[in-house]
């Protein structure tokens, strides 16, 4: 019987997932998302062509993989049709290689109303929300009231779509955003109609089938461990479980079933929207690692902060995940940067401490100590990387205690080495 390796980001997501999926896909039968929805950007790049996917696993350019939308995943319409349409010039038909949980959660139009009144209800608390209505849905599925895709194949789904949106229409009505959705809603139900065209069934019995089929499956996870809802930097999270135990619940796997765990992470640090960032640059080394590493939300366009390598942040990640080999992507960027430089620790009330905070506020400061930087040239084998860049690879595998067996050197599938065992 085969087991579920699961791929995840080790930051505050935008680490590189789609591009590690896409390079891993050949390798998988099936590759199945498991948590998130809309609010992920997963850029892949072949070809000279660039392809961000946000709800669609990225196994989908491969014609010969399953690619199954899991019931963790909160789904939005009218995004997965503009997706689907995006894929057609490239020869792809999704509808014979992407199955949908019939469990997944909808996103409706009045839950992205929601999401908009509610952050701006919080006024300079704001969260940073891409308000893509994720955490109203998420809100709902709690609430035991959301509705799922299976719905969308019953008879009674234009009721239960109703009653939902007087629900939602009279929360609106409180928080005093009366925006008209009618266009959203045409196009909802338009693409409600293409969905139907799709299998939409219990994805955890064939996900289980398969596995006993001996069939190799990819776990595909969006966003990023420190943005998870339990263990990241609440309340600056996303609404869903981003860690190894999301894969079981978001997919219908028993923990059992979990075999490699793959841990992505950026050489140094990004994130999207407010929450603490302990290694964050807010002086022209922050700019400029923006520009070169081209650091622009893929879902909103949004510039992400920049920062250095955050070992406390990496090494707790790892331990949650239970990580079994590291990727490293974009060690291209810091190519020439002088100096490089990496937190190995905190300073916390004149103490040292290596225990990512509870709360990360002003007692605490990153210790920074810098490293030799490197020069690249083309794409190397891994034993004619840069010393340097090797070195630093070393560093890191001693303080966290992994593996680094990747390491991406820019987008393309083909810029990137491996390290052979």
């Amino acid at each position: 019987m085969s087991k579920v390796d699961v791929l995840l980001g080790l930051q505050w997501g935008d680490e590189g997932k789609g591009k590690a999926v896409d390079f891993l896909a050949p390798k998988y039968d099936i590759v199945a998302r498991f948590q998130g929805g809309p609010n992920a950007g997963h850029t892949l790049e072949f070809d000279g062509k660039k392809h961000v996917l946000h709800q669609i696993p990225s196994g989908i350019f491969h014609p010969d993989i399953l690619n199954i939308i899991g019931n963790g995943v909160v789904i939005d319409p009218i995004v997965f049709a503009r997706e689907i349409r995006d894929l057609e010039p490239f020869g792809v038909d999704a509808t014979k290689t992407l199955v949908l949980s019939n469990k997944a959660q909808l996103i409706l139009p009045t839950h992205k109303l929601l999401d908009k009144a509610l952050e701006l209800s919080k006024g300079e608390d704001k969260i940073g929300s891409t308000l893509r209505g994720i955490g109203p849905t998420y809100q709902d599925k709690i609430g035991r009231h959301g509705l799922r895709i299976g719905d969308i194949i019953e008879k009674d789904f234009d009721q239960k779509y109703q009653k939902l949106k007087k629900q939602h229409l009279s929360l609106l009505s409180a928080l005093e955003l009366d925006d008209d959705f009618k266009t959203q809603e045409d196009q909802f139900f338009e693409s409600i109609d293409l969905m139907r065209k799709f299998r939409i069934i219990s994805t955890e019995y064939l996900i289980n089938e398969s596995l006993k089929a001996d069939k190799n499956i990819l776990a595909e996870g969006a966003q990023g461990t420190l943005l998870d809802i339990d263990f990241g930097s609440y309340p600056f999270v996303t609404s869903s479980n981003t860690t190894t135990a999301g894969a079981c619940t978001g997919l219908g796997i028993a923990p059992n079933q979990i075999n490699e765990v793959f841990g992505i992470f950026k050489a140094y640090c990004t994130r999207v929207g407010s929450g603490p960032f302990p290694t964050e640059l807010f002086n022209k080394e922050g700019e400029d690692l923006r520009k070169m590493g081209n650091e622009f939300g893929a879902t909103t366009g949004r510039p992400r902060r920049c920062g250095w390598l955050d070992i406390p942040a990496l090494n707790y990640a790892c331990m949650l995940n239970g990580v079994t080999q590291l990727f490293m992507m974009k060690a291209d960027v810091l190519s020439d940067v002088t100096p490089v430089k990496i937190c190995e620790s905190y300073d916390y009330d004149g103490g040292i401490t290596k225990e990512f905070p509870y709360s990360y506020n002003d007692a605490y400061s990153p210790i920074f100590e810098e490293v030799p930087s490197w020069k690249l040239e083309g794409i190397p084998e891994y034993h004619k990387l840069p010393q340097n860049l090797l070195t630093f690879v070393d560093r890191i595998e001693g303080s966290v205690g992994v593996p680094i067996t990747l390491i991406s050197l820019g987008p393309d599938r083909k810029e990137t080495v491996l390290k052979k065992s």
